[in-house]
């Protein structure tokens, strides 16, 4: 009786198993994948992310070197103008090679005027470097929004092919579909990713250069501060 049930449970199990259609691995390349969104979609989509990375690491590079100012630069400053060594504070200014560096050294040359005419040089000179900081970000910021409007192009273009090929084909098979099918998915998986990083990369150097800012605001404040404790005393 349980020789002829387990005989049965293994014809049953070998029934099932070969019903099972045979699972077939499917090895993709990705070069080839990409290739099939189409030259004319994926080669802008190539060109935005080159462009977006040369951006993002040219602008990285420049604001973490303008963010590179000295601890104790404020308190050396403060000593050589307390001092009336005014050479001594430009050369400090010229040498630390920063946004902050060139605003005070402005500030210091025009020492002797009166504040307001200082503060409205050193304000200048401010706002000149923070569009040096925040150039080609207008570009990266193109790039996020462009690259995913972009890859929907393709996808419209794909299923467009996909109807041609349904209308050619008359009797349809996944075959008939399927190149345009690809070409909708790859293209619209492509300018999202090229999209989603170029977007996060500008949030960063914007955020990067709001700090920059930030610190030459309180910087150049506390500048003005060290010209008017004389005149407090």
């Amino acid at each position: 009786m349980r020789s002829t049930f387990t005989s049965l449970l293994l014809q049953a199990t070998t029934d099932v198993l070969e019903a099972v259609p045979e699972i077939t691995e499917v090895k993709v390349n990705v070069l080839q994948l990409l290739m099939e969104g189409g030259w004319y979609i994926m080669l802008p989509l190539a060109l935005m992310s080159l462009i977006g990375m040369f951006v993002f690491f040219e602008r990285y590079l420049a604001i973490r070197r303008a963010d590179q100012v000295s601890p104790d630069f404020m308190n050396r400053l403060k000593d050589y103008i307390s001092q009336g060594n005014l050479s001594s504070a430009r050369n400090l200014c010229s040498d630390s090679n920063t946004p902050l560096g060139r605003m005070l050294d402005k500030g210091i040359s025009r020492i002797g005027k009166p504040l307001k005419d200082i503060s409205v040089a050193i304000e200048n000179v401010g706002k000149l470097e923070i569009y040096r900081l925040e150039k080609n970000l207008s570009t990266l910021a193109t790039v996020a929004g462009a690259a995913p409007m972009v890859g929907f192009l393709g996808t419209v273009i794909g299923m467009v092919n996909v109807f041609l090929d349904m209308e050619a084909a008359g009797t349809v098979q996944v075959s008939d579909i399927s190149s345009g099918t690809k070409q909708a998915m790859v293209t619209t998986i492509v300018g999202l990713i090229v999209g989603i990083l170029a977007f996060m990369a500008y949030n960063h150097l914007v955020s990067r250069v709001s700090k920059v800012v930030h610190r030459m605001e309180a910087n150049s404040l506390e500048f003005i501060d060290i010209l008017e404790e004389p005149a407090r005393r």
